[in-house]
C-alpha cells in the first residue's frame, strides 16, 4: 500500500497562507510541542500536559510510520514555517470487522481559533480517510464544546450516541461526550 500524502495551501478568514501537509519524521520536536500546548489550552482534550509521557524521539517515530502509512494519517497546519495544529486519522482496527472504520483526532494552537483552519484539516482529514478505503470515520467530541459540534454537523457527522461519563474534568468534573460518524461510502 503506497502512503497516504496530503499537500494543499489554504487562504484563513484573515488571508494569511496555511499551508496543510503531511506530518514526517522531522517534526517530531514542533508536533510534540503544538500537542502539548493545545492539551494545556482546553479542557476539551483526551489527556492533561502532565499525562504526555512520550519524547521527542517517541514523537518522531509516531510521525514517521504516518507518514509512511498507506491507512493512516497526521496532518499539520503550517503557517509561517510554525505548526498550529495537528489531526490525524487512525484506524479502528485490523481485522475483517473493523478495518473500514477510523477514529479522527484534531488539535489547534487557541492563538489560531476562528481562522478556518481546524474545518480545512477537518476536511483534508475526510478526504484522506475516503481515500485510504475507509467507509466510516469517528470521533468523541465534549458536549460542551459548541464549536467543534457545529462543524462536525456542518461537514456530515452524525450523532450515534452519548457517554455521560466520559472524561472526568480536574476542572469541572464529568464530561459528557458525543459520539460521531460519518459515512464515506
Amino acid at each position: 500500500m503506497r502512503p497516504l500524502k496530503y499537500f494543499k495551501k489554504i487562504i484563513l478568514k484573515d488571508g494569511r497562507e496555511c499551508v496543510l501537509r503531511n506530518g514526517t519524521q522531522r517534526d517530531g520536536e514542533a508536533s510534540l510541542e503544538v500537542f502539548k500546548k493545545t492539551h494545556k489550552q482546553t479542557d476539551f482534550l483526551l489527556t492533561y500536559p502532565d499525562e504526555i509521557s512520550f519524547t521527542v524521539e517517541d514523537q518522531e517515530k509516531y510521525m514517521k510510520e504516518k507518514d509512511e502509512s498507506g491507512n493512516e494519517v497526521e496532518l499539520l497546519a503550517e503557517l509561517d514555517g510554525k505548526i498550529v495544529g495537528t489531526a490525524g486519522i487512525e484506524a479502528v482496527g485490523r481485522n475483517y470487522k473493523t478495518r473500514r472504520r477510523a477514529e479522527f483526532g484534531i488539535g489547534i494552537d487557541k492563538a489560531y481559533w476562528g481562522l478556518g483552519i481546524g474545518s480545512a484539516l477537518t476536511r483534508a482529514c475526510i478526504e484522506c480517510a475516503k481515500r485510504a478505503g475507509y467507509s466510516q470515520l469517528e470521533l468523541e467530541v465534549v458536549a460542551d464544546n459548541k464549536s467543534a459540534l457545529s462543524l462536525y454537523n456542518k461537514l456530515g457527522f452524525v450523532e450515534y450516541g452519548r457517554n455521560p461519563r466520559g472524561f472526568m474534568s480536574r476542572q469541572t468534573g464529568w464530561q459528557e461526550l458525543v459520539l460521531m460518524r460519518l459515512e464515506l461510502d
